[in-house]
């Protein structure tokens, strides 16, 4: 059966949907459209070195330059491809449970690939032959990288952090072995948690998509901020000083007010999935367009309109200006370093917006019925006499997991807790 690339690679269960054999031709096939070195990191889980062998294989086998840089994040990988000239795989399934893997190409520069290159890839990579190899060998890591990579970042957000205190969930993921020392280098305190991974607890019940233990430290500490990376850490979420989490949205108004306050041209793109606050908030002040879910999407329109910030309501935030992807660990260090500018984060939030009631349900692909979902809002609309403009459905399936994604937002916070009451009740129960 032919590969294709999915909204973020190739993502699936490690060892049966990403083999080992589908490792190795990807090496050899980034290896054969490319024709620069090429920089493989690999996230915490258990599944990733032997998938990273392979790729570092396959790579070698057709006279490509590999260069491992062991345990790293997807935009750290961006960076090292960015400074050294060069492209990059990574071996992740960002937020997904740990028996999940996946494999992600990035472009000369770290860039995300353009649609005729990911196409090239595609092509060779179903072109070549499997292997009956099962074990690869392994190559040393570059001891430089990580380090580089580090020193990058604080030298775009030099800011003095002092008199902050901190609390890091690095989701046991590929953030843990780069985040500590990344921030204790500001001269905040700092606390780390959810940092020793053992290839099966990345994100479990910890990181951007859990934040529940780091929103409960915050409150206990009397921390001044929270920071929530994801497994690759290339989104972040954060905890406010009262433990009221902040998501992409809340970031995506401060920024966009404060760099268009710098720039008047500078607009923002978002995407469907934002909140109508964000609109609501921004209109007539700056400039929004909206895209598609992805930040290939989101990228894609920065690079038209050449405009430098995007962001999605899922923590990925992208600073053009600053990095060719977006980067959890440089989101952490400018929002703090802005709290260290303007005070607490609730209170310049609250100031700028107010969130319109959303909700999102999470509904198994195969148990989804889209003609009940749609009877279901239209019942509700009828039932609770909400005019269409104060209502919105947004119904997606997911890129990266086999889920879809039923989004209502609403004026009137009782439409959303109704419907979404009965689709759960419907599909989760």
């Amino acid at each position: 059966m032919a590969v294709h690339f999915g909204t973020d690679g190739i993502r699936g269960r490690a060892f049966e949907e990403v083999t080992l054999d589908l490792a190795y031709r990807l090496g050899r096939a980034v290896g054969t459209v490319f024709s620069v070195p090429v920089f493989v990191g690999y996230d915490t889980r258990e599944s990733s070195p032997a998938l990273s062998r392979a790729v570092l294989a396959g790579l070698s086998d057709v006279g490509a330059q590999g260069h491992n840089l062991g345990v790293f994040t997807t935009p750290g990988v961006a960076v090292i491809a960015q400074r050294r000239g060069g492209a990059g795989i990574v071996v992740s399934a960002s937020h997904n449970p740990f028996h999940d893997n996946g494999l992600k190409v990035l472009g000369v520069g770290g860039a995300k690939l353009d649609f005729a290159t990911e196409r090239a890839v595609e092509d060779v990579l179903n072109a070549t032959p499997p292997t009956n190899r099962t074990e690869f060998a392994d190559v040393a890591v570059d001891p430089d990288a990580e380090h580089e990579y580090a020193e990058h970042l604080r030298s775009l957000v030099p800011g003095d952090l002092t008199g902050l205190h901190l609390v890091l969930d690095c989701a046991n993921g590929a953030a843990s072995h780069v985040a500590h020392e990344l921030f204790e280098g500001t001269g905040a305190q700092v606390t780390t948690l959810h940092d020793a991974p053992n290839g099966t607890n990345i994100n479990l019940h910890c990181g951007s998509t859990h934040p529940e233990d780091l929103c409960e430290a915050v409150r206990a500490l009397g921390a001044d901020l929270g920071l929530a990376f994801d497994g690759d850490a290339d989104r972040l979420i954060a905890v406010d000083a009262n433990g009221v989490l902040r998501n992409g949205d809340d970031l995506t108004v401060l920024f966009a007010l404060e760099r268009h306050g710098r720039d008047a041209s500078e607009g923002v793109v978002v995407t469907v999935m934002s909140n109508l606050g964000v609109h609501r908030a921004l209109a007539g002040r700056v400039e929004v367009i909206e895209t598609d879910v992805g930040d290939r999407n989101i990228l894609a329109a920065l690079e038209e309109r050449e405009w430098n910030f995007g962001a999605e309501q899922s923590g990925h935030l992208i600073f053009r200006d600053l990095s060719p992807t977006g980067d959890g660990l440089l989101t952490g260090l400018l929002v703090a370093d802005m709290v260290a500018r303007h005070g607490p984060l609730a209170e310049q939030c609250d100031a700028a917006w107010h969130r319109v009631p959303q909700d999102l349900v999470n509904v198994p692909s195969g148990h989804y019925d889209d003609t009940v979902v749609r009877e279901m809002f239209d019942a509700a609309c009828r039932e609770m006499s909400v005019a269409r403009d104060d209502v919105r459905l947004l119904i997606r399936p997911s890129g990266t997991e086999p889920l879809v994604r039923i989004m209502v937002e609403a004026l009137d916070e009782s439409f959303v807790r109704s419907f979404t009451t009965r689709v759960r009740a419907h599909f989760l129960t």
